[in-house]
């Protein structure tokens, strides 16, 4: 079959500007998420957090009468709690209780479930709890948490880590070579994730089939199913997990929660649906979270600008509990083998602990890992550049692998499979106006000062088999597949494991089959979310669906197009392999025949098939890996102007561009989306998101008027310019975007506020950027000025 050449031209296929069809659903209030949803019989669900970071519960008593109502983890008969396990060396394995029994790691962990028919008489019921605890002290800070006077999070450890990792790559002979040598402390804060909806469920036990369904708001049905089924000890055909519309992920969607267990159990021994939607207390204060990281960096470098070595030594607080599946050593261990990133360098040494404290357990939040090791190198750029006078436009061309290097092996072996670093910062420089905003800064006068900071990153997305069994945690991905059907009206089914909760699947998988089979997209129907229709999948994480989704998805109809074209081959008289799939019809020179007919032809007119026709018909299953599986990589330039005042320590964004390249772009407009959003997630990582702890592991922000999400006047008018270098790895040269957008502004905000601040000698080396944190830096840096004129005199 040759491949369909028409869907570009029609506008529905890979690279059209197509309008998503699932918007028409959720701007007209169609969506069907959790809280919509009720069945007969239905109880709702509360718990009993617990008020403490970190306790011994000494005693527990239930109200009166509440024995089929109140639960503790006594009564959680033959349930199992949650481990994921990491087989890199050293791990130290951790159980999260389904709920707490002995003890309490975080403000927020499960004690208690109640039911009720209303929440609000669920949680009257948590109220009337009897529970005495013995507060323990708390490990609140990651910094400290290796001390040895420190209190253990978990008693059988004999430190608070999870994983210690070190890397060391020649790094003694490539500094014995520097002329500069640079280093500085950096700090990212802990952020929630904050999805317009939070996690929900309903779990259901069907006492004739023996069969559970769970309703739930996540990104990975599947892995949700298999985790089920090791906790709660039923058989994978015992459990169909089920998620309808989701209200945004991020990651925080992207964990098996003790509230599904727990929620599944009550089903099954009550014989009753049961539901539970997370309130945003609960999610702010108990919700697993993440980056919060400490660096402590040195570069080295030759007069010329050259980068030599980077020496690191990363923190990252991983909180009292390894999630399933992704482990407590998430973001620590890829800290140690992504901070070099795109840069070329002779010498590298790293060392990374995940360290354990009292707080929630940390999750993929989007940008995993990459959103702090590009501010800590980003930044520490900016600073070899002003000790050695040089730009930073020129520091970071001195240093970026070139596009003639591609495909480009790093220093820490990581694979690039295409681009052109060089060209998006030359974009980036010349969009923000550099020559200009350069001789803005020579005549500004007055209390407020403008800056321009860059930040370049690479994202890794849709890594394989090769990479997850390298840090052997319990998912390990393999070959995607995809299911495409041809129904009786000549419409096209999909189904994929993955779930779209914001990505636009039901558009650009659409596009892909369209690309492939020429159909139009309005005929096509996705169907994800449901581990009963859909083949088993890893789930919506690391920017791999539109590469390993679509893979498949491009791959399966590819193989339907070929039977499709051999049935209408015959009826029209004409070689198969000379038919083209295009605008619903199969042509070959100036005869024509609806698909619609082919697949008539099929189900309701079989005596007209060739006697050679494929028995298994016009659906297809079909498995994707890319040519090598450690992943594509997308990469941009983030470039922004900034006003700072120095009175109030106020950052103003006045001007953002970002130049990325996703290979090819199967829908420019999702990924414009993309973009926009996770640049407003990376701005509020920037100047305004922190959740923070006490000296007793208390949160500090349990509301969102303590816990401050960016707002559409923080944001300037982003502008976006592509570049499309195709990746040699994937179906269509397709690679991974979602994440891309929050992994810069950090960054490339701290860098332009240093900048405005340089004519005092003033960083910033710590986010979000406060106001206080800003004023603190111009104070400090004023300070040490008068100090020096004080020593000169």
């Amino acid at each position: 079959m040759d491949k369909n050449l028409g869907a570009e031209e029609q506008g529905m296929g890979i690279g059209a500007r197509l309008e998503r069809k699932e918007d028409d659903r959720y701007l007209n209030g169609k969506g069907r998420y959790i809280a919509d949803m009720r069945l007969p019989g239905m109880l709702e669900l509360a718990f009993l957090r617990s008020p403490m970071a970190h306790a011994r519960i000494l005693s527990q008593t239930k109200p009166d009468a509440t024995e089929n109502t109140v639960f503790f983890a006594r009564d959680l008969e033959g349930v199992s709690g949650i481990r994921a396990v990491s087989g890199l060396p050293g791990f130290r394995p951790s159980t999260q209780p389904i709920l707490a029994e002995d003890k309490v790691r975080h403000v927020g962990e499960l004690i208690a479930a109640c039911l009720a028919p209303s929440r609000a008489l669920a949680e009257d019921l948590t109220e009337q709890i009897d529970i005495t605890f013995d507060e323990l002290p708390a490990v609140h800070d990651m910094t400290k948490a290796r001390n040895k006077d420190a209190a253990l999070v978990h008693e059988d450890w004999d430190e608070n880590v999870f994983l210690e990792s070190a890397v060391d790559i020649n790094f003694e002979a490539a500094v014995a070579q520097a002329d500069v040598i640079v280093r500085r402390e950096f700090k990212t804060a802990r952020q929630c994730m904050a999805p317009i909806e939070g996690r929900g469920l309903i779990a259901a036990w069907d006492r004739n089939l023996e069969v559970l369904t769970l309703h739930s708001a996540t990104q990975m049905p599947h892995i949700v199913r298999t985790g089920l089924s090791e906790c709660l000890k039923l058989d994978h055909g015992q459990i169909r997990v089920i998620a309808p519309d989701v209200g945004g992920g991020f990651g925080y969607k992207g964990i098996l929660l003790p509230e599904e267990v727990c929620a599944c159990f009550l089903a099954m021994k009550l014989d009753r649906p049961i539901r539970w939607i997370e309130d945003r207390r609960e999610h702010l204060i108990a919700g697993a979270n993440c980056r919060e990281h400490s660096y402590e960096i040195t570069g080295y470098a030759k007069a010329d600008g050259e980068l030599l070595a980077v020496d690191c030594s990363a923190i990252v607080d991983s909180g009292a509990y390894s999630s399933y599946p992704f482990s407590a050593c998430l973001e620590a261990a890829q800290v140690a083998s992504i901070l070099p990133g795109p840069y070329l360098m002779q010498g590298y040494r790293c060392k990374t602990w995940s360290v354990a404290t009292n707080k929630p357990p940390i999750l993929p939040f989007r940008g995993v890992a990459r959103t702090g090791v590009c501010f800590a190198m980003e930044v520490l750029l900016d600073s070899i550049a002003r000790e050695l006078k040089i730009t930073p436009e020129a520091i970071r061309h001195r240093n970026l692998v070139r596009p003639e290097q591609m495909p480009f092996t790093n220093i820490t072996n990581k694979f690039f499979d295409s681009g052109d670093y060089p060209e998006a910062l030359k974009r980036a420089v010349a969009a923000i106006d550099m020559t200009g905003i350069r001789a803005e800064q020579q005549a500004q006068i007055g209390r407020t000062r403008i800056g321009v900071g860059l930040s370049i990153f690479c994202e890794q997305g849709a890594h394989g088999t090769s990479v997850y069994h390298g840090w052997g945690i319990p998912m390990v991905p393999g070959f995607e597949q995809a299911i495409a059907r041809l129904t009786p009206d000549g419409g096209l089914e999909l189904r994929v494991g993955v779930h779209s909760h914001g990505q636009g699947l039901e558009t650009t998988l659409a596009q892909i089959a369209n690309s492939e089979i020429g159909i139009d997209t309005k005929k096509i129907k996705l169907v994800h979310g449901d581990t009963a229709y859909t083949p088993y999948s890893t789930g919506t994480w690391g920017s791999r669906c539109i590469v390993m989704a679509g893979g498949a998805v491009g791959t399966a109809c590819a193989s339907l197009g070929e039977r499709i074209c051999k049935i209408a081959g015959h009826l029209l008289q004409a070689d198969p392999s000379k038919i083209i799939l295009e605008d619903g019809m199969a042509r070959i020179g100036n005869s024509a025949i609806s698909i619609e007919e082919v697949a008539k032809t099929w189900y309701l007119k079989p005596q007209l098939l060739p006697d050679d026709v494929d028995p298994r018909g016009l659906e297809v299953v079909e498995g994707y890996k890319t040519v090598k599986d450690t992943g594509t990589f997308s990469y941009a330039c983030h470039a922004v102007k900034v006003a700072v005042d120095l009175d109030l320590g106020h950052v103003r964004l006045l001007d953002y561009v970002i130049v990325e390249d996703a290979g090819t772009m199967i829908n420019p407009m999702v990924v414009d989306g993309q973009v926009y959003g996770g640049a407003a997630q990376g701005i509020g990582t920037a100047l305004f998101e922190e959740m923070c702890f006490d000296a007793s592991g208390q949160p500090l922000a349990s509301t969102l008027a303590d816990y401050h999400l960016p707002l559409a006047s923080d944001l300037p008018a982003i502008r976006i310019e592509h570049m499309e270098t195709p990746s040699p790895l994937s179906r269509f040269g397709q690679k991974g975007i979602g994440e891309s957008g929050a992994i810069g502004p950090p960054a490339a905000i701290a860098n332009a506020v240093n900048d405005a601040l340089s004519f005092l000698g003033a960083e910033v080396s710590e986010v979000p950027i406060t106001p206080e944190r800003v004023l603190a830096a111009v104070g400090f840096a004023r300070r040490s000025q008068q100090t020096k004129s004080g020593d000169a005199a």
